[in-house]
């Protein structure tokens, strides 16, 4: 492995996330037993995606210098 990505577009990441939050979710009391974390993470991921490339969209466009 010798290229690097962000954080926040690594699928183990976003699944440690959703399983972190189903626990959190149980110890107050919030009903997780119906839910899918593969199914849950796949959404979560494809939601990530679109605003990270919303922000990119905006940060272009909103850009003051050309791109050289």
């Amino acid at each position: 492995m010798s290229t690097i990505k962000p954080w926040y577009l690594s699928r183990t990441i976003w699944a440690s996330i959703v399983t972190v939050g189903s626990a959190a979710a149980t110890i107050f009391g919030v009903p997780v037993a119906g839910l899918d974390n593969a199914a849950l993470t796949e959404t979560v991921l494809q939601a990530v995606t679109a605003i990270s490339g919303i922000v990119a969209i905006f940060g272009r466009v909103g850009a003051v210098s050309r791109i050289g």
